[in-house]
């Protein structure tokens, strides 16, 4: 399906600069490695495996396994971004509301906040592994700033001409869906309340 772009949010891609292919070997080794991980830490959660037991897992060697992705959190990172395309995807020329269409962008906004928690409550262990790895590891995250992008215009494009922070607000809209401030809220409150939370802040910084 080709991409809308025909909204003021739809000013960008997934599009990026080519990369070399990878030699067919190592393409295996990542497969392997990839399938290895995401088994094992369905079993026995992410703290419970080692980087070793993946390697073991996939039948390569752990060096193998430590160049190529350098830590758990940097498999973690491999293993969503198949996750993440498909919701950014879905966001590009998805059917609306997520999607462009007649949806008008409050009601894209709230559909954006419930998939990307669908996305996060499902996958929220190895999120969180990669938004924690390091001190604002989250928002260097080449996702993260696509989230961002898609949140700032939506607020834009709910309150032209005025005077509305877009880019500042949707940090804020962001804010409550980090999986650590997930991690803690849902085991308080619950999933439904967490969830009815983010889409109110995010409906009333559309205004």
């Amino acid at each position: 399906m080709p991409v809308d772009k025909s909204g003021p949010w739809s000013g960008y891609s997934l599009e990026g600069p080519s990369l070399p292919r990878e030699r067919a070997d190592a393409a295996r080794n990542r497969v392997a490695v990839l399938d290895a991980a995401a088994r094992l830490f369905a079993e026995h959660g992410v703290d419970g495996v080692t980087m070793d037991a993946v390697a073991a897992a996939a039948g390569v060697g752990k060096g193998t396994v430590f160049r190529r992705f350098g830590d758990k959190a940097g498999l973690a990172v491999a293993l969503l971004d198949e996750r993440e395309r498909d919701l950014q995807q879905a966001i590009l020329s998805g059917p609306p509301p997520l999607g462009p269409g007649e949806s008008g962008p409050v009601e894209r906004l709230a559909a954006f906040v419930d998939a990307y928690l669908d996305y996060v409550l499902d996958h929220l262990d190895l999120v969180r592994m990669s938004e924690t790895a390091s001190p604002g590891a989250r928002y260097r995250i080449g996702a993260y700033r696509f989230w961002h992008r898609h949140v700032a215009l939506l607020l834009a494009a709910a309150a032209p001409g005025t005077d509305a922070d877009a880019d500042a607000l949707a940090h804020a809209v962001l804010a409550p869906l980090a999986a650590e401030h997930l991690h803690a809220v849902v085991a308080e409150v619950g999933a439904a309340r967490a969830r009815a939370a983010a889409r109110t802040v995010a409906t009333r910084a559309a205004g």
